[in-house]
C-alpha cells in the first residue's frame, strides 16, 4: 500500500489538484484499516489468518465512505473510527507480545498520527504564522502521514517477526 501510496502523496504535493487530493483521501482509510489486520495475523499466526476477514475489513473500510455522502464531516468522522481503531488494537499487541522496543515505535506512530491529523484541520489558522505560510500546516502533515508509516511498520514487523508467544520482555 506504501508503495502505491507514496506517488499519490507526491503528485498531491506537487500539483495541488483535486483529483490527487481526492486519490490520496481513496488511500488513506483503507491503509489505516490494514493496522488492525495486520495485528490479527500477529496475535493469530499464520494459521489462523483469514484473507477473507482482512478483505472483508477492506471492504468495510472503502464502504465508510459513504458517510461522506452522508455528512459534511464524514470523511473526518470515518478516518476518526479508523485512527480509533488502529489505536486500540496497536495498543492491545503491545500490552500482550510488546517490549521497550515496540513501545517506542507505536508511541512515535502515535505521535506521528496526531501530527498528521492536528497539522491537516489547523492548516488555515496557522497560516496566520509566517513560519507555515511558506511551508503550510497541510504539507507538514504529509510529513508527519510519512513518519506515521515509518513508525507503524517499524513496530508491526518487529511483532511479526518476534517468536510467537514471546516478548522481548520474557526472552531475557
Amino acid at each position: 500500500m506504501a508503495v502505491f501510496y507514496g506517488p499519490v502523496q507526491w503528485t498531491r504535493l506537487a500539483v495541488l489538484r483535486r483529483a490527487p487530493a481526492v486519490l490520496d483521501q481513496w488511500f488513506t482509510l483503507p491503509i489505516f484499516a490494514w493496522v488492525p489486520v495486520w495485528i490479527s495475523f500477529i496475535e493469530g499466526g499464520p494459521a489462523k489468518w483469514r484473507a477473507r476477514h482482512a478483505a472483508a475489513l477492506e471492504l468495510l473500510s472503502l464502504l465508510s465512505y459513504g458517510l461522506t455522502l452522508a455528512h459534511e464531516r464524514g470523511f473526518e468522522a470515518a478516518l476518526g473510527c479508523h485512527v480509533a481503531l488502529a489505536l486500540y488494537r496497536g495498543g492491545r499487541v503491545q500490552r500482550a507480545r510488546g517490549d521497550g522496543r515496540t513501545r517506542t515505535y507505536l508511541l512515535l506512530a502515535v505521535l506521528s498520527c496526531a501530527g498528521f491529523v492536528l497539522l491537516k484541520l489547523l492548516d488555515q489558522w496557522l497560516a496566520q504564522y509566517w513560519l507555515f505560510q511558506r511551508v503550510t500546516g497541510h504539507f507538514w502533515s504529509k510529513v508527519c502521514d510519512v513518519l506515521q508509516f515509518h513508525f507503524s511498520f517499524c513496530f508491526l514487523t518487529t511483532l511479526t517477526l518476534r517468536p510467537r508467544g514471546k516478548s522481548a520482555a520474557q526472552k531475557t
